[in-house]
């Protein structure tokens, strides 16, 4: 069952104030994270671009519940990131936030089919059940335009199409939420602009996305482009 949370009225989809992580080994601290502020609401895709080692898969794995922040203040759809338990992490995981990863190996498994794959994130998340579930796998491959792949595995798919499918299973379960992690990084560039119509697509229907990016294109298709330096958004 997915908890119930308290989203307070006129909240965005994600908060983050003054956020901090710190990490820490043999005895030496690492501030990815600097009281970082961040306001995305429903409907906004903010691209958020930086050099390595900025801070900004340190802020996207803190948002998908992967990691915890060190201080400050993070809420997506009204999840408290860090104070929720184990249970509301894994139903947050599963019903509120989708994740895509830049590598495809991460995002599908290359034992099963298109339609499998998508599948799967719906009888893990234990949501929509036989014909409903069928529906909803034909609706995403339609909507990510790869409806005569749903049959093929991964391995049959090209780059495009398959991240085109990880999107799809990203979004099975109906998140508020959509992150993504370089989803063009291994793209080329006409392949990385039909990714960048199909994330606005996505977007128009409310649901709130936030990219990582060092793809120009992508980016100048955002509501927003923040820029990240030293584990804070500058400029």
């Amino acid at each position: 069952m997915t908890p119930v949370t308290s989203v307070t009225p006129g909240e965005p989809h994600i908060l983050c104030t003054d956020l901090v992580r710190i990490f820490s080994s043999d005895g030496i601290e690492v501030q990815a994270l600097q009281g970082l502020n961040l306001r995305v609401e429903s409907g906004e895709m903010v691209a958020v671009v930086g050099a390595s080692g900025s801070g900004k898969s340190t802020l996207l794995t803190i948002l998908s519940g992967l990691d915890t922040a060190t201080a400050g203040v993070a809420r997506v759809a009204g999840h408290d990131l860090l104070s929720m338990g184990g249970r509301e992490r894994v139903a947050y995981q599963r019903h509120t936030v989708g994740f895509v990863w830049q590598q495809t190996s991460r995002n599908l498994l290359p034992y099963l089919t298109s339609a499998e794959n998508i599948a799967l994130a719906m009888n893990v998340a234990g949501t929509l059940r036989g014909n409903a579930r069928a529906a909803r796998v034909d609706e995403l491959l339609e909507l990510l335009d790869v409806g005569a792949m749903r049959d093929r595995r991964p391995g049959e798919l090209s780059g495009g199409q398959q991240q085109r499918v990880a999107i799809a299973v990203a979004l099975a379960n109906s998140p508020k939420v959509l992150l993504a992690d370089e989803p063009t990084g291994e793209l080329d560039e006409s392949t990385s602009g039909h990714i960048a119509d199909l994330f606005q697509r996505v977007n128009a229907d409310g649901t709130a996305l936030l990219v990582v990016t060092h793809n120009p294109v992508l980016a100048a298709r955002a509501t927003r482009r923040l820029a990240m330096s030293s584990g804070r958004f500058v400029g």
